[in-house]
């Protein structure tokens, strides 16, 4: 499994409830896109960043979705470029299924 960590930074003024409104507006764009298991939308009013947390089946799934479409659209949505880090992710633990995944 990967994880990909996406940061963008995000307007001073930004609240969680407009972000939450803001993510909300994309969450339908992420439930048919292959290999992707689960997406965290990420909030830090102190940090004024905004991002997700996405688990994908493999390395290159997760990249085929970080494109240069991709990232465009983030930039025009909110002014900057984001940042992506992945990270192998060799045991997870899930406690909503009670199941440890290695």
């Amino acid at each position: 499994m990967i994880t990909a960590v996406v940061n963008f930074d995000l307007p001073h003024d930004m609240t969680l409830e407009g972000a939450a409104e803001r993510f909300r507006s994309t969450a339908p764009k992420y439930r048919d896109v292959d290999g992707l298991v689960r997406k965290h939308y990420l909030f830090s009013a102190e940090l004024h960043k905004g991002g997700g947390a996405y688990m994908f089946e493999t390395m290159d799934q997760a990249k085929a979705l970080f494109d240069d479409v991709w990232r465009e659209r983030i930039k025009s949505v909110y002014g900057t470029e984001p940042s992506i880090t992945f990270f192998e992710t060799p045991v997870v633990v899930d406690n909503v299924s009670g199941e440890i995944i290695s």
